[in-house]
């Protein structure tokens, strides 16, 4: 990719595909499962500690985040040959980016450990249903993490190359509030991840095992690469290449917004009976600020695509 146009050459442009149609193919399967769980739900196996009507509600819900997912990774497969609409793209791609690419290192790392295998049994799903679903996330987030980057580089350049001091500084003070938001439950991310009990129920500490303290480690490991983008993007850091908290910041952002206000919708909803291991204000209040964060920071990436400085003329632009 060179200079500061929209033009890609030919290998970037294979791999965006690639990246697209497996994203839309694996998140295929677990769509597939999710109507099998619905349809089973309703001739009225759905799980014991569910209610049937909350079972269904949640599962439609779920199929119409990945029939989104399906079409977005449709859209970035064909590029900019489809013109959809700036707003609704960036909204989708941010929060589907979110949920999905920072849970990578976190599937790894649980890989190696085996967390999880000790929760199996009970009402557990059959083993060929959780690979299914486990490809299906794991296909998607890759594939976004290939061809997102590429698709968004091809349409706005501006954003992806150069470097940060041949920008203006810009919502500085934006910035830094969607780190001190940010910083509360990174906090106690943290904390809980290294075996920390602060703001736990004594009653659900249990709900925090070996899986669940990976999922915090990870969820405070994007939040910090959040905060250090946006304020790498604010302060004009020098001598940062553009692309590299553009595209770390978006995804972090969308994982901030996405998990956050997902979680603050289950402690609010309360689906099935659903118990946080922490307590219940303290997970509305953690939640809400995580998605107010990630709001935040999107803002100021935002911002300063709006007031970038134009290079001199005839400098080369280093390549992303």
């Amino acid at each position: 990719m060179t200079g500061m146009s929209g033009v890609i050459g030919a290998r970037w442009e294979a791999a965006r595909r690639l990246g697209g149609y497996g994203a839309a193919a694996s998140l295929s399967l677990y769509l597939a499962v999710k109507v099998v769980w619905i349809a089973a739900a309703a001739f009225g196996h759905a799980p014991a500690d569910f209610g049937g009507a909350d079972w269904i509600v949640l599962n439609v819900v779920t199929v119409g985040m990945s029939a989104t997912g399906i079409i977005l990774g449709l859209v970035l497969a064909r590029g900019t040959r489809w013109r959809i609409p700036a707003a609704p793209l960036v909204f989708f791609t941010w929060v589907g980016s979110g949920f999905l690419i920072p849970l990578m290192p976190y599937t790894l790392v649980s890989a190696v450990l085996g967390a999880g295998e000790e929760d199996a049994g009970g009402d557990a799903a059959p083993s060929w249903e959780m690979t299914l679903i486990g490809i299906g996330f794991t296909g998607m987030a890759l594939g976004l993490a290939i061809a997102l980057p590429i698709y968004m580089r091809e349409r706005w350049p501006t954003a992806f190359l150069g470097r940060l001091p041949d920008r203006r500084r810009t919502a500085v003070r934006r910035a830094r509030t969607a780190a001190v938001f940010t910083a509360v439950p990174t906090a106690f991310w943290t904390l809980w991840s290294a075996g920390a009990e602060l703001g736990l129920d004594p009653a659900h500490r249990d709900l925090v095992d070996l899986n669940a303290r990976l999922l915090l480690g990870d969820s405070a490991l994007w939040a910090l690469l959040g905060v250090w983008s946006v304020l790498a993007v604010s302060s004009a850091r020098p001598n940062v290449p553009a692309w590299l908290p553009m595209a770390l910041g978006f995804t972090a952002s969308g994982s901030l917004f996405a998990w956050g206000g997902w979680k603050l919708a289950v402690a609010l909803l309360r689906p099935g009976g659903y118990t946080p291991a922490e307590y219940p204000i303290a997970a509305i209040a953690l939640n809400g600020l995580a998605a107010a964060g990630g709001v935040l920071m999107l803002s100021t990436l935002l911002a300063s695509l709006r007031t970038p400085n134009a290079p001199p003329a005839g400098t080369q632009q280093p390549t992303l």
